[in-house]
């Protein structure tokens, strides 16, 4: 651990963080923006044997060797495992051998439940909004997801509008009674602190705030009573070996250098 800490930004700092969730030998579904820059790093410092799936059908063993912007940008393509199609990526996570999946959304529930598909009600006035693409699939079928999310009372929701990626449902035993076989979310990555789930009812236990921010400040922008952790945690700031390897990963901060939308 570095002694002195050096200077970071938000993005960062949930870069880092996400990183942190990764253990060796683990198979990841590598999302797209911050969780990409996570998988590199895990794999770069601590997880050296984490095999990267990207969407694309790209399977990689090692870090690609030129910084990337896009899964589907060439330098990842070069010397990979395996170049496939999105058929056969997702494949691998109906056989069960995703260890982890990286997941956001326009809305987040108190049980981990996400949506990506639409803002309001059926009924009444909505907003659309992307869809799920493969989000639904990972949620479903990886041994589990992390959530990675700005956040903001709006997002932050008691019950999402539609559930588009499953988490916990309505509460305990919910994945079982769906005919879920595996998974659920484990940890939540925000703007201000990470939370993980608490075995017993689903919910989301705030586990650590970010340096500067207070629990008043989560609760604020969360949109229910938030369960706190006894004694709350302040998130580890990314080290100098952490921000140095990002630097090598993007270099130009066209990820890391703006905050999480």
């Amino acid at each position: 651990m570095d002694t002195d800490t050096p200077a970071y930004n938000s993005a960062q700092l949930m870069v880092a963080a996400a990183a942190r969730e990764i253990r060796n030998h683990e198979i990841i579904f590598v999302g797209m923006r911050l969780p990409l820059l996570g998988f590199l790093l895990a794999k770069s410092l601590h997880a050296p044997d984490a095999i990267g799936i990207y969407e694309l059908g790209i399977v990689r063993d090692r870090v690609a060797p030129e910084p990337i912007m896009t899964m589907g940008d060439l330098p990842n393509l070069y010397q990979a495992m395996w170049l496939a199609d999105t058929a056969d990526a997702m494949s691998l996570l109906q056989q069960g051998r995703v260890d982890v999946s990286f997941l956001g959304g326009a809305q987040v529930d108190r049980f981990g439940n996400l949506n990506t598909t639409q803002v309001g009600d059926w009924n009444g006035r909505f907003s659309s909004l992307p869809g799920s693409g493969g989000a639904c699939d990972l949620a479903s079928l990886a041994k589990r997801h992390i959530l990675v999310m700005a956040h903001e009372k709006r997002r932050f929701v008691e019950r999402v509008d539609y559930i588009t990626s499953p988490g916990y449902g309505d509460g305990p035993g919910w994945r079982q009674r769906v005919g879920l076989p595996r998974g659920g979310p484990s940890t939540v990555i925000t703007t201000l602190g990470i939370f993980n789930f608490d075995p017993d009812d689903c919910q989301m236990v705030l586990k650590s705030v970010h340096p500067g921010v207070s629990v008043e400040m989560v609760q604020e922008h969360t949109g229910w009573p938030l369960k706190v952790a006894k004694p709350v945690q302040i998130t580890l700031p990314p080290t100098a070996s952490e921000l140095n390897m990002l630097k090598q990963f993007d270099p130009a901060g066209f990820w890391t250098g703006k905050q999480v939308s």
